[in-house]
Parts: C-alpha cells; structure tokens; sequence
C-alpha cells in the first residue's frame, strides 16, 4: 500500500489549497457543515424525469439554505434510483446552479477507463470553476453480472494466475487518474502523450490561459480499504454510514490514523453519509422513512423496484426477518420532528468526531425529501 500511495502522491505536485472546496463552514447552529447526498430516486407512480426535476430543484434549495455541496451517486440496474451518470446528471445541476458545489458520491472507479473519468470531469470543472467534486468508490455500485455488462467488472487472471477482480486494482487505477487529471505522466510512459481535455495540457500549449485547477478527489468507502489509502494519500475521505454504520467507527479511527499530511490536506477531513428525514409529526417521519426500509428490504432480497408508496410499505405484510432487518435498518435512519433530527445529527457528529453530515433523505415522493431538507435547515437557523 506504502509503495502505491507514493506513486499517487508523485504524480500530483501541482495545486490543490486545502481550503479549495474540502473544508466547509458549519451553518447556523449546526455543528458541522451540512451538505446532501442525492440518490435521484423514483417513486412508484413517478417518472425519471420527475426525479430529475426534483434533483433540479433539491440542488436550489441546498444551495440557497446554504448546504455547503450536492452530490450525486452511481448505481445500475435499479429502477428506483435514476443515477446511473452522475457526470450527466451533475452538467445538467450546474447549468440551474451558481454556488453550491456538486460531485460524485461517487463515481465507480472500476467500471470506467481512468481517461475518460479525467475528461468528464475536466468538463464539469469548465461548466462550473471551482464548484467541482470527483468522489471515487471502488466498489461496481452493481451486482457482478450488471458490472460484467458495463464491461469493466469482468473477472481477468491476476498474479500467480489467481483471478481478481478489477477492483482490486484500485490504487492503480487512482495513480492513473490522478496523472491524468494532472497531466503528469513522466517522460518515457506509454501515456505521457496523451492528455485529458479539458485539462492542464491547454495552460502549457502556446497560447494557453487554462487554469491550473481539477476538481479535488475524494474516497469513498463501507470499510477500512479506502480509509486507509485516503488516509495514506491525504486526501478527503467520505464514509457510507447511512449503510454501514457498524464500521463507521473503526474506518474514521482507520483513516486519521492513517492520515499523513500532503499538499491537499495538512489535517484530515472525513465527512459521513447519513440518512435523516424530518416533518412535522413524528408519525409521518416515519410513515415516509418506511418507503425506504420496504425499498431496502426488496433490494437485499433481489427484488430491486421503485421506491413504494407509504400506504404500500404500511400494508406490507413483513415476515419475521424482513421486520428484523428494518428495525436494524431504522435505528440507523435519524427521522422524526425537527428538534428530534437536530438531536439526532449533533449527537452523530459529536459521536463520531465527523468533519461534516452529508444527509441523503429516502421518501416515495420528491416534496417529502424537499420538506425535509427545508424543516432541516429551519431548525439550525439556515438563512432562508
């Protein structure tokens, strides 16, 4: 690991200012910057592009209630969630936004050419100057034949003829897309030749005005692999606790232990994914939240569909370790009135020592998570 950190390290020895982006303002009373994590998702009885006009309008108002950044993840083969491309989806957000930073939460390293992610997100930056994320998870965000079918999570024969999966090269696929993004492949590399644009190359050509700038790279992770090679690296790192809450702990002591200092972050940043849903009435909080347990339960037993209607998931008939799973699955999901999910997030942040609350909230319809985000924001005194 010591090796291929170094590798990444020396192929990026322009730029980044650690205040650029990653490090954010706690708003109003909130402890910690408040951002939000977009799943895109569609409701039974909705469409894709009514769950892409939400996004629209989720983007809006995170922005101006003063959210610190929104980002979007990738998924396939889910037809509840309609995030398939962030690289698109994000386009689409920065042209009906002006401040708000947007990324990936991420992108699936493994089912991508490093290139082609360095000229996705080499555009998004010209779109949107210093308003640009680039999350990076190793996992397919798939099952293996949907990741076989994207032509990049195929099975290959590695050392000693063992096969492995390609997401075992992650480190060096992140080596390779960070030399990319910084345009820094040394003389004699089969690669030096090739440049993603947009990018640094257009600074250095005769004539060139480019900005030095490419989004930040972040990590992603459910366990301690990516914890310890952000740490390693000095990058940001941004832990899925809203699906792997028993590792929180263990992946954020991981990754500051880890931690060695580099010319993006003198100190470590580690943000946490966390589902949260307010309204009014504590029932309704969790009459909406349960539209997401019946969504996960459908999912971890192959039966992915959209995202049900309350009265579906009340009237669902949950057998003994269906319920069991969604009593787990609910005692990780902050919901409530508003004062009850403000306690609840302080106490995770003070918990888990995280530098900031990306807040992803699972709801059948777009106004449910659009009133949570706004009730969110009212109770830590948000500008309006």
């Amino acid at each position: 690991m010591s090796g291929e950190a170094d590798e990444i390290r020396g192929s990026s020895e322009t730029i980044h200012d650690g205040g650029d982006g990653i490090r954010g303002t706690a708003p109003g009373s909130a402890p910690v910057p408040l951002s939000v994590l977009d799943l895109v998702t569609v409701g039974a009885g909705h469409t894709a592009s009514g769950a892409v006009r939400t996004a629209v309008e989720l983007a809006r108002t995170a922005e101006r209630r003063g959210f610190h950044r929104y980002w979007v993840a990738e998924h396939h083969s889910m037809p509840g969630v309609a995030s398939s491309s962030p690289a698109v989806l994000l386009a689409h957000l920065a042209a009906h936004t002006d401040r708000i930073r947007l990324g990936s939460g991420g992108v699936m390293l493994p089912n991508h050419a490093p290139l082609v992610i360095a000229e996705q997100f080499g555009t998004l930056e010209a779109m949107a100057p210093g308003r640009i994320d680039l999350g990076l998870g190793r996992a397919p965000g798939t099952d293996g034949a949907t990741a076989a079918a994207l032509r990049r999570g195929t099975h290959h024969e590695g050392a000693m003829g063992s096969p492995r999966e390609l997401g075992d090269e992650f480190p060096q696929q992140l080596a390779e897309l960070t030399r990319f993004l910084d345009d820094s492949f040394p003389d004699g590399h089969p690669y030096a030749g090739i440049h993603a644009v947009p990018g640094p190359v257009q600074a250095t050509s005769s004539g060139g005005v480019q900005s030095a700038h490419r989004p930040p790279l972040w990590l992603l992770g459910s366990s301690g692999f990516s914890a310890r090679l952000a740490g390693s690296l000095g990058l940001p790192f941004a832990f899925a606790h809203h699906f792997s809450a028993a590792h929180t702990l263990p992946a954020l002591d991981l990754y500051r232990a880890s931690f060695r200092p580099s010319e993006v972050l003198a100190e470590p940043y580690a943000l946490i994914g966390v589902a949260a849903l307010a309204a009014e009435e504590e029932r309704e909080a969790r009459r909406q939240v349960m539209t997401g347990a019946l969504s996960m339960v459908r999912l971890r037993t192959g039966r992915p569909g959209l995202v049900p209607t309350p009265e579906e998931a009340e009237a669902y008939p949950f057998q003994e370790a269906e319920r069991h799973f969604v009593d787990s699955w609910l005692g990780n999901v902050v919901h409530g009135t508003p004062d009850a999910v403000r306690q609840g997030l302080d106490d995770l942040a003070k918990r888990t020592g995280a530098d900031e609350l990306m807040i992803t909230a699972n709801a059948h319809g777009g106004a449910a998570r659009l009133r949570s985000y706004e009730l969110i924001a009212d109770v830590y005194g948000l500008p309006a």
